[in-house]
């Protein structure tokens, strides 16, 4: 259960967030950053730590500040679920895109960039939420 005191938390964070310059951010598809997820409702993913920080695919660059993302995870308890793609990004680690929570992210969000996806991983990801969301 998420604590009241959680959620003021996030709050200021989101305050903070929103108050950014982000004109020296650029990001491109293929691309993984820990972005600013935050504490969200229900079994939405949340970010961790201090600063509610996730993992985030960017998808679908549309435009300068807004992206398409699809949140990270390493459990492994997703394997085998058409609603997760499993890959790795990072040598020797497992991750999987969380297809279910793909969302709209602005670049404000973003703290710092975790790696790139291979082409191959990226084209199948893209496939795989067609398929879900069609």
């Amino acid at each position: 259960m998420k604590k009241k005191s959680d959620f003021l938390l996030w709050h200021n964070e989101k305050y903070k967030i929103n108050i950014r310059n982000v004109d020296d951010i650029y990001f491109k598809e293929k691309e993984v950053w820990f972005c600013r997820v935050g504490l969200n409702v229900g079994y939405e993913e949340d970010g961790k730590g201090k600063n509610f920080l996730r993992p985030v695919l960017v998808v679908k660059k549309i435009g300068k500040n807004i992206f398409i993302g699809v949140p990270l995870t390493t459990s492994d308890k997703h394997k085998d679920n058409k609603y997760y793609y499993e890959f790795e990004y990072i040598e020797d680690v497992k991750s999987y895109a969380i297809l279910s929570q793909l969302k709209c992210f602005d670049s404000k969000r973003l703290d710092y960039k975790s790696g790139e996806i291979k082409l191959e991983d990226f084209l199948k990801i893209k496939e795989k939420l067609k398929e879900f969301f069609l």
